[in-house]
């Protein structure tokens, strides 16, 4: 029996809350269930919050030891209460806070740091819950900025390194943010891919990961792929939610009966609605809506209205989804969408408490982290009022890390692995004869499906008639038809499958990324199969990246040699080189305003509905691979 058949059996007879007693868990423990352990008691709760010196804590309360930290004269928000409370004192020790008074002084010693924050307010560090941190830059180049805003506390997925670099890669990727200023927990992935050649994560690999205290649960599920193949899906659920840990959703698209089924099977978050009806309908079926607004997607003014219906908003939460390299040096990251839903009209008690409190609560965390309380972790910002989100001071740790915007403690500098750092595994060199579609024998026209783009995420299925000439299909650069193929860069195969995509408006040349959602591809679309060959090559060179030709020649270029999703350049150079990247593909034509977000997300079964990867064409409504060719 699999572990995940046991799991299966225990919470089919599980019908209690967490126990922690032993005579408990036998009672409720059905014949054949897993004996070695109990999973219910989230492991975190054991370890990271009963690491704190009690005792300690306790004598600075009592004024019998004296404080690292205190500061004076602020207005606190309490997002348990709702009350801003004016003159307090925050007493911190080491990680954690003591105490909160109105008087500080038996706190208080020679020795203690002491900042006066003349009348300003202290809200609770604010905590991304949603977010993709494998995406661009390294945490050298990210941190500094997260932490200058304020955000000390981040959830991220880690579905991107999964396929490329395997567990080790997820590992290695995870131990990049460990040990650095701010806190960064991560979900597992769930692996829902397209192609079956990444689909899944296998039961033991998954298990490793959520013994993890720094694994907070499943990553996001998207649900017409649960629905379609609850076989699969079901057993990794049902393990995490034993473990005691979240399982995060995706649910876009989904209403009704088909949302009432994916939520009741175990998943507790969304951030995917873009309407407030949308987010509505989920917050009334108990689960946590995500309104995101970063560098994917700005759903947040859209929904926003939802504020208007004098409904409970515990359960609403504020995310970036991740930045891109323009938005995080334009805005920040977090306390941009905070600032902005205030502006939007949200209550500033209800907005804060969306990126703190809510978010702990969630993800299970809040004995440590999302609120200033005695044995909270000191996670803190000090800003100028409650409606203004420009942090004077920030603490993370009981310790001060930025200070007027500027970040004071810099990330640690991470080492990666040989293997992370050679992901691309091109065993030949790409010609154009590499691209080209093949027409059943014989024929004049084929009956042919194309992928249309509706917009820079969105696609679907069109049918149309291609003449064949010299027994192949060619572009039709009038129509705007042009081709897109997808090559495995882990497999030593190179597995390729070249189909035609509408709607993109390029005329000349080629882009590629190896970046390319939820698979291992290397994906590439062009006018021009010489310069597609090109544009693959030269990632390979790369060890991944972005690159766009045209006419035999490289137009601009990102290199992304961190698993092939993130760049060892400074910020600043990604910001320009990927500004240069999407300016070059605009110039062959590309309609999109971010082409190169445009491309990476056609092999992802998050947006809708025919996708490519190397395997073939596949039809997100029923999850099928499926051939160019119309029989």
């Amino acid at each position: 029996m699999t572990i995940a058949n046991k799991i299966n059996m225990s919470c089919a007879n599980f019908t209690g809350i967490y126990r922690t007693k032993k005579t408990d868990v036998k009672k409720e423990r059905p014949a054949g269930s897993v004996q070695k352990k109990d999973w219910r008691i989230n492991p975190m709760k054991k370890k990271m919050f009963f690491n704190q010196n009690k005792q300690t804590l306790m004598d600075v309360a009592a004024g019998i030891q004296k404080a690292d930290l205190v500061i004076l004269n602020c207005k606190i928000l309490n997002v348990y209460t709702g009350e801003i409370m004016d003159d307090h004192s925050i007493c911190i020790k080491d990680k954690w806070i003591a105490c909160i008074s109105q008087d500080a002084d038996a706190q208080t010693g020679p020795n203690t740091l002491v900042i006066d924050a003349k009348g300003m307010t202290v809200i609770p560090g604010l905590i991304d819950g949603h977010t993709h941190l494998a995406n661009y830059f390294s945490p050298t180049q990210f941190l500094p900025y997260a932490i200058a805003g304020g955000t000390t506390c981040m959830v991220t997925e880690t579905t991107e390194a999964y396929p490329v670099a395997g567990i080790d890669g997820v590992i290695d990727f995870i131990e990049s943010y460990q040990d650095q200023p701010v806190k960064v927990f991560n979900t597992a992935p769930v692996m829902v891919s397209i192609s079956k050649a990444t689909n899944g994560i296998p039961e033991d690999e998954l298990e490793k990961l959520l013994k993890r205290e720094d694994v907070l649960g499943l990553g996001e599920v998207y649900w017409q792929s649960m629905l379609q193949y609850p076989e699969r899906i079901l057993p990794l659920m049902n393990m995490t939610l034993a473990m005691g840990k979240t399982v995060e959703g995706h649910s876009a698209g989904a209403r009704g009966e088909k949302l009432a089924a994916y939520v009741g099977a175990g998943v507790s978050s969304c951030h995917e609605p873009i309407t407030m009806e949308q987010a509505l309908e989920r917050l009334r079926m108990g689960i946590y809506v995500m309104a995101r607004e970063g560098g994917v997607r700005e759903d947040l003014e859209a929904i926003s209205t939802i504020k208007d219906l004098e409904i409970d908003l515990r359960r609403l939460i504020l995310v970036t989804d991740s930045v891109s390299p323009e938005f995080l040096m334009k805005n920040g990251t977090l306390e941009y969408v905070l600032q902005k839903a205030i502006k939007l009209g949200f209550d500033p008690v209800d907005a804060v408490r969306m990126v703190t409190l809510n978010v702990a609560e969630h993800f299970g965390i809040d004995h440590m982290v999302g609120g200033i309380a005695p044995g909270r972790f000191a996670d803190l910002c000090i800003i100028p009022d409650i409606r203004t989100i420009k942090p004077a001071w920030v603490i993370s740790n009981g310790q001060v890390i930025a200070r007027d915007g500027e970040c004071k403690v810099l990330p640690r500098v991470h080492t990666y692995s040989p293997k992370s750092l050679n992901s691309v595994n091109l065993k030949k060199t790409f010609s154009q004869n590499d691209f080209q579609i093949q027409a059943p024998t014989g024929t004049k026209k084929a009956e042919v499906r194309i992928i249309e783009k509706i917009t820079q995420l969105v696609t679907k299925e069109q049918i149309l008639s291609m003449p064949v000439k010299n027994n192949q299909i060619q572009v039709d650069i009038e129509k705007d038809i042009i081709k897109i193929a997808a090559v495995d860069r882990v497999k030593k195969s190179n597995q390729c499958f070249t189909g035609l995509v509408s709607g993109v408006g390029m005329k000349q040349g080629a882009i590629a990324a190896s970046a390319s959602w939820d698979t291992r591809d290397i994906t590439v679309m062009g006018a021009d199969e010489a310069d597609m060959a090109l544009a693959v090559n030269r990632i390979g060179q790369l060890q991944g990246g972005v690159v766009v030709c045209s006419n035999g020649r490289v137009l601009a270029e990102l290199p992304m040699p961190i698993m092939g999703i993130m760049s060892d350049l400074s910020i600043e150079q990604i910001a320009g080189r990927t500004k240069q990247v999407n300016q070059a593909a605009k110039e062959l034509g590309v309609v999109f305003e971010d082409p190169i977000l445009s491309l990476i997300t056609m092999t992802s079964p998050a947006i809708p509905y025919l996708k490519i990867c190397e395997e073939g064409l596949v039809n997100l409504k029923d999850g099928k691979t499926i051939g160019l060719f119309v029989k």
